[in-house]
């Protein structure tokens, strides 16, 4: 696909739109401080060749040096008002975490999320490894966050009225309820083959998580950008939203699940 230079471009060309190419191709096609959120379930160098991808970078040197550039690209079309959250687990995020703070900033550090699930295999000789990271930073002190809540329990609710009859802020509740933090083990992952959200797309993740991100870190009408976007989810919760998307992967499969999967979503209640 042939991408006019960046300084003749603006975002609106690339808006609901998903590209087949190499992501930092892209990135550079794109205008400065333009995506109000970004979401990227990298590439976590396992080592594996899965049906769908190719998860092998190398050492962790060779790692970063694809990462490092990449990093710096989305930080540039970041919005001052803008959160970038990268989806990795132990093999790098650690590693990550340096360079995110080095690129973004130790200060626009936001949370190191953690994402705790169940199913697959029980190792012999170490604890079962059942979570991902989640790096979330922003680009400036001055970016976008909306609260999200748990509703409260029966118990917690039965006590509040028992109490002070039903005026929960009293009790010092919130009506709204108890808000999210970062360790998140109320997301089940996608691994039966049963699973109604399943589509046969490998490292496939749930709606509901990046419901949960893209409501905390966007408004209605606001721009999300997945750069690794595999099976598609974050664009489909983009759209179902009210969000305008940019999509990127270099699989060729990935566009066309996800292509699919967009033209099943139904905007019109927005």
């Amino acid at each position: 696909m042939f991408l006019k230079r960046k300084e003749e471009t603006a975002i609106e060309r690339f808006l609901n739109h998903i590209f087949c190419l190499d992501n930092l191709e892209l990135l550079g096609q794109l205008p400065d401080s333009s995506i109000d959120l970004i979401y990227c379930d990298i590439l976590y160098n396992t080592g594996k060749c899965f049906n769908d991808f190719d998860d092998n970078l190398g050492t962790i040197d060779q790692s970063l040096g694809f990462y490092r550039p990449r990093l710096k690209e989305m930080a540039r079309v970041l919005k001052p008002t803008g959160s970038i959250y990268i989806h990795c687990d132990y093999r790098l995020s650690h590693y990550l975490k340096v360079e995110l703070d080095n690129v973004f900033g130790i200060n626009n550090f936001r949370n190191e999320i953690i994402w705790c699930y169940a199913g697959g295999g029980i190792p012999k000789n170490d604890f079962p490894r059942k979570h991902d990271v989640i790096l979330r930073y922003s680009k400036t002190d001055n970016y976008f966050y909306q609260p999200i809540y748990h509703p409260y329990s029966k118990g917690t609710l039965q006590r509040g009225r028992t109490k002070v009859k039903g005026k929960y802020a009293e009790q010092g509740l919130r009506k709204e309820g108890t808000p999210v933090n970062d360790w998140w083990d109320d997301i089940k992952p996608i691994c039966s083959p049963t699973d109604k959200e399943r589509i046969g797309y490998d490292t496939q993740k749930p709606k509901a998580l990046l419901e949960r991100i893209i409501k905390a870190s966007s408004n209605v009408g606001d721009v999300v950008a997945d750069f690794f976007i595999g099976s598609g989810t974050s664009l489909v919760i983009a759209k179902e939203l009210g969000r305008n998307y940019v999509g990127c992967d270099i699989n060729p499969r990935s566009i066309d699940v996800a292509n699919q999967r967009l033209k099943g979503v139904n905007c019109n209640d927005l």
